[in-house]
């Protein structure tokens, strides 16, 4: 049989649509994940412009930051990195867990890397509540809650992800050789993880 013929037999027991070039060493999906990450770095960085247009390129900027009469609680905030910082620990944990067939450990991680960035979320809530100032208190005050918000949106996204992984890892969904839906969150939950040390170094210490 000839390599055409071959070929015409491949496509006439192949059903559905042909498989899509793969051109990169990288996985499709986990390159899509990347520039869909790169995309929210712009976003952050368009925050960013306007939080340091605000504080530093104003003419009107006062000369202490933060002003007059703000007042951060960054000790909270500084427990509060420390806990994010760690989910991205118990994340990998996971990953790793269930790459390596350790279902348990797998579990064990996402639930914990869940539980923190729940209660990073509700401490941020409390915070909102408790800081002494709103979003209509000047432009500091809509800086502030703009780039302490958008992240505090991408960590509510965040933890969408990671309790659908969870429950379909309860279901047992994922394997050693089947694991990209946990990866993938994974990667989004680092970069969650890694701006929000940003934002707190920008805007709680400098």
């Amino acid at each position: 049989m000839t390599d055409v013929s071959l070929h015409a037999e491949a496509l006439h027991d192949h059903h559905g649509p042909p498989e899509a070039n793969q051109s990169s060493r990288v996985d499709a999906r986990t390159l899509g994940m990347l520039l869909f990450i790169g995309s929210e770095i712009m976003l952050f960085g368009s925050f960013f412009a306007a939080y340091f247009f605000v504080r530093v390129v104003n003419p009107s900027a006062p000369p202490e930051w933060p002003p007059e009469g703000y007042h951060f609680p960054v000790f909270v905030a500084g427990v509060n990195t420390a806990i994010l910082v760690t989910s991205s620990f118990t994340m990998h944990w996971a990953l790793q867990s269930i790459k390596r067939g350790q279902r348990a450990g797998f579990l064990a991680g996402m639930v914990l890397t869940f539980v923190m960035g729940l209660a990073f979320l509700l401490t941020q809530v409390v915070e909102y509540v408790n800081v002494g100032f709103n979003t209509g208190d000047g432009a500091f005050a809509s800086v502030f809650f703009g780039l302490t918000g958008l992240h505090g949106a991408h960590v509510a996204i965040g933890l969408s992800l990671l309790g659908m992984v969870i429950i379909r890892g309860f279901r047992g969904h994922f394997s050693p050789e089947h694991h990209h839906g946990v990866e993938l969150p994974g990667i989004y939950w680092h970069f969650v993880d890694v701006m929000w040390i940003v934002v707190y170094a920008t805007v709680y210490l400098l």
